[in-house]
């Protein structure tokens, strides 16, 4: 059985240019990725570096609120 305060975690990521787009732009949709994170050596919200398939470019991905 796992424990509910385990140190891993799992956390979706999503592209931030796509999310801060306005809605008069044509939005192919939010390209959005899911990993694990260790939650006692990185408290802080994750920002990764990731190809967007929307954009078509690498771009930055935030952690996802819960």
């Amino acid at each position: 059985m796992t424990k509910s305060k385990d140190a891993r975690v799992t956390v979706g990521l999503a592209c931030t240019i796509c999310t801060s787009k306005d809605a008069g732009d044509k939005s192919t949709g939010i390209s959005r990725y899911t990993t694990r994170k260790n939650r006692r050596n990185t408290p802080v919200r994750l920002e990764l570096k990731k190809f967007c398939a929307c954009c078509h470019k690498h771009t930055y991905h935030k952690e996802l609120k819960k």
